[in-house]
């Protein structure tokens, strides 16, 4: 049974880009608490050393999967003005929360994307981050809340955990604005115990082609296209496992996946996750049945990679 009590207290941290810590230190202890539990017990890497990152490292590995911790939101400039950190939609009236050293903020958004305010009755802290106000929804069919993108990625990669005998597991900083954290991660790695694969747990979209309720997807391709004849080797096992999956072909966006391939060492990659509608936006939408998919999948290609 998946613990989800877990999952709707990550959702509730903010973790905007640049300010993981809080939600870094909540999984630390998550991993110290279920660890005893797992069938290998990792060599944990975390602290100051790594930024806020965690590398948790089972075994021999020669594959990892990488999950980033962090999330959009706002920050606040001057004059009332909000400046994005990565893409979020700007949707007028919708409410935003933080904290600054005058205490708790909660206001909504105003303006359109030529410019964005808030209507906090106080001036806010010039470098106040601020996101979207959390409502967790769930039925026997969704999931819906803010921020699912990447909550759901870590949620995958802490239950795969339980059944790794030999793998890197990385949680990452600031993927939604431009990534900055993996070329050092990925340094680490290869110095430590160094890998030939790369799987990116994160969160893709709903579009004409990747729907509810269909299953995993494994994305050909984004912005960035990873080398066909590892893809083909993924397809190939998704075939074989039986597991509901669907095949993505984009044209735009980005993940963790990036910095893998633009890095100076040759490690094949692909992003698998669950698809969700209204994205980066406080009602982001999966189906249950794709996220039980993907954990699915993942357990049965650490299996067989």
């Amino acid at each position: 049974m998946p613990n989800w009590n877990f999952l709707f207290d990550m959702l509730k941290i903010q973790s905007v880009s640049g300010d993981e810590e809080s939600v870094s230190k909540f999984i630390l202890e998550s991993i110290n608490q279920r660890k005893k539990n797992w069938i290998v017990t990792p060599e944990i890497y975390s602290g100051e050393k790594f930024h806020d990152c965690i590398l948790l490292k089972f075994g021999n590995p020669t594959t990892a999967v990488f999950a980033h911790m962090d999330t959009i939101g706002f920050m606040v400039r001057y004059d009332n003005q909000l400046i994005p950190i990565g893409g979020p939609e700007i949707i007028p009236d919708v409410k935003l929360t933080g904290r600054d050293k005058f205490g708790e903020i909660r206001c909504s958004l105003l303006g359109d994307e030529e410019g964005i305010f808030h209507d906090f009755p106080r001036g806010i802290e010039r470098g106040t981050r601020l996101s979207f106000e959390q409502n967790i929804r769930m039925d026997s069919e969704f999931i819906q809340a803010a921020y699912l993108d990447n909550r759901l990625g870590i949620f995958t990669a802490l239950e795969l955990c339980e059944t790794l005998e030999n793998c890197w597991v990385v949680f990452s900083t600031y993927e939604e604005h431009g990534g900055g954290s993996m070329p050092f991660l990925l340094k680490f790695i290869q110095e430590t115990g160094p890998v030939k694969n790369a799987l990116i747990s994160d969160i893709t979209w709903i579009t004409d082609g990747v729907h509810h309720h269909e299953g995993v997807v494994i994305s050909i391709r984004d912005k960035f296209i990873p080398r066909k004849k590892f893809l083909d080797r993924i397809i190939n096992l998704a075939q074989k496992s039986g597991i509901p999956f669907q095949l993505e072909v984009e044209a735009h966006g980005g993940s963790d996946g990036r910095e893998v391939q633009f890095s100076p060492y040759a490690i094949d990659w692909c992003f698998i996750g669950a698809p969700e509608d209204n994205v980066h936006t406080p009602d982001e939408k999966v189906s249950l049945k794709d996220l039980d998919s993907m954990i699915q999948m993942y357990q049965y290609l650490m299996k067989e990679l």
